[in-house]
């Protein structure tokens, strides 16, 4: 296999005849899914997606892809298809229309419904959305795409087959071959040996799940799992999962209405998400089992469902506020229980289980993926990847969608089926690879940074912000101020010194402020009065005392001002 590469330069102006794969996220990350395909001048973009901050980025709401290489381009833009709805393949969209607000969009129906009220919350003009099924064939700009029904955890999914005279690709978007789907959709491996038959020179492949053995188990294995755990549960039940997750939602209704018990959902992306669904028809409800938020404290406790937002542990979301006892409407008693009903998203560990030792503080009962089948993954893993492999029989292979643990596992099971090393391409974010007779290669890279939301700011934290909020958190925060007179440098006020967040009781800094004065007055003497210097002289005096004595490294602000 080619190696994962660095220091690469910008590739060279495209050949003639050959394709271009841009990854701008999705390749050494799990989110962010975006992939740009350039070919005679022109650019189409699959999927735009949003990755999720970890502890390490505080105050980030968002990562996005890095936009700066398309962004002067955007006008060779032709369209952008979305594989589903999920956000880590959608979230980023309307920032991409923040660029060029009319840019085709091509995706299924419900992957589209779940575009449009993103458009509206960024009042941007409306999108153009042009809706797809599987089996439809489009050209747009010099793009010959062919859709495709797959399989995985949110309906309506689809690949797409991508023609050109320069090569033809194959992106599976996220996958699974799950041979019993709840709404009897197949991932259409018909379709996937008809394009290996006609030739595949590229293909481009989900990795989550690549280092997971076998074939992932149906997701109707879930339903009486969830009725298990809804007998036996004596309190109000809250089920946690991604907004997007139609079908575990339907499953949870199911198991609800079996048990007389009534559903609030919870957050307002699983709101708005949930209604899309069932006017769509992907979501069958039965009447009266769900129910307003604000009037479900009017049922018995041992008769409420709440289906919420959370399992991620994101901070602001529904699950995690009810863990610390900030939810406007939803208390944690003993007796209740909690379904974490996903997966675990690599990074996010800490952030789970801090939640779920919070609840079980609180006396709930929690269930989750390690301790019971409350969530089957709707990503294909080895035994499915190999599969697909040998039904196919591409020319080249590009490990996508994944970190590169997962990108690397995933090329090496295309190797075992006899794919040859040389022609499975391991690439990361940025990473160019061009597809011309038959070969891919690597040709360059272009900047792809993570770009972080925070707030109504985008692009504006740099890393060393980040650094900076990090050492906020971890380390503390020093102020030391004083007031010294311009002319002679006599010290008329202070030094003072205030913290946060260094555990101790201000009074332990009593023992090092004679030597911060000390130091102030020598470097404030006549004609040293320097604001400058002065500040270093705290910083330098304070910071030695603090690492020796409280074992810290804080943020020290010293502020010295002249009169």
């Amino acid at each position: 296999m080619k190696p994962l590469y660095e220091n690469l330069s910008e590739p060279a102006p495209l050949d003639d005849g050959a394709i271009r794969i841009i990854p701008l996220g999705g390749l050494g990350e799990v989110g962010r899914n975006m992939n740009v395909l350039e070919y005679s001048g022109k650019l189409l973009i699959i999927d735009c997606g949003v990755l999720f901050p970890e502890e390490t980025q505080p105050g980030v709401d968002l990562i996005l892809p890095d936009f700066s290489w398309i962004e002067d381009r955007m006008d060779d833009v032709v369209g952008m298809v979305l594989t589903h709805g999920h956000e880590d393949h959608i979230g980023a969209v309307p920032y991409l229309l923040k660029l060029r607000s009319d840019i085709p969009i091509y995706g299924s129906d419900l992957t589209l419904a779940f575009v449009e009220p993103k458009v509206k919350e960024h009042r941007l003009p409306a999108a153009d959305l042009n809706v797809v099924s599987e089996g439809d064939r489009l050209n747009v700009g010099p793009f010959d795409l062919e859709f495709v029904a797959v399989t995985h955890s949110i309906p309506d999914a689809l690949a797409v087959f991508v023609r050109t005279t320069a090569g033809k690709i194959l992106v599976t978007g996220d996958f699974k071959m799950d041979q019993l789907p709840l709404d009897h959709r197949l991932t259409d491996l018909r379709s996937f040996a008809r394009f290996g038959e006609e030739g595949v020179d590229l293909f481009m492949v989900d990795s989550t799940n690549a280092e997971v053995p076998g074939f992932i188990a149906p997701e109707r294995e879930i339903g009486p799992v969830l009725d298990q755990v809804f007998a036996e549960a004596t309190g109000q039940i809250v089920v946690a999962s991604f907004a997007s997750h139609v079908h575990r939602v339907q499953q949870v209704i199911a198991a609800a209405a079996r048990r007389n018990r009534k559903i609030a959902l919870v957050g307002r992306s699983m709101e708005r998400n949930m209604r899309i669904a069932e006017e769509k028809g992907y979501l069958t409800i039965p009447e009266g089992v769900i129910v307003d938020q604000r009037e479900i404290d009017q049922i018995p406790r041992e008769q409420r469902v709440y289906m919420a937002t959370g399992s991620q542990g994101e901070p602001m979301a529904a699950l995690s506020r009810m863990s610390v006892g900030s939810h406007r409407l939803v208390t944690i008693e003993p007796g209740d229980t909690v379904v974490f009903a996903s997966s675990l998203i690599p990074g996010n560990e800490n952030s789970v289980y801090r939640v779920i030792n919070d609840l079980m503080r609180l006396g709930a009962r929690v269930v989750h993926q390690a301790n019971a089948k409350v969530h089957v993954s709707g990503h294909a893993s080895a035994g499915e990847l190999i599969y697909c492999y040998n039904i196919i029989q591409p020319t080249n292979v590009m490990p996508i969608h994944g970190e590169v643990r997962h990108l690397i596992a995933n090329g090496q099971l295309a190797v075992k089926t006899g794919i040859a090393p040389q022609n499975v391409v391991l690439a990361e974010d940025g990473v160019c690879v061009d597809l011309k007779d038959g070969v891919a290669r690597v040709s360059g890279a272009v900047p792809c940074e993570y770009v972080y939301v925070d707030g109504r700011s985008i692009g504006e934290i740099s890393e060393d912000e980040l650094q900076a909020r990090r050492t906020l958190g971890s380390e503390g925060f020093i102020s030391v101020f004083a007031v010294v007179e311009r002319d002679t440098g006599m010290v008329l006020a202070g030094p003072t010194i205030k913290s946060i967040g260094m555990a101790e009781d201000e009074s332990v800094f009593d023992e090092i402020l004679p030597d911060v004065e000390a130091a102030l007055k020598d470097a404030a003497a006549p004609g040293k009065q320097d604001p400058y210097l002065l500040q270093q002289a705290m910083r330098r005096t304070l910071g030695r005392w603090v690492a020796r004595r409280l074992r810290r490294r804080p943020m020290i602000v010293p502020v010295v001002t002249e009169q």
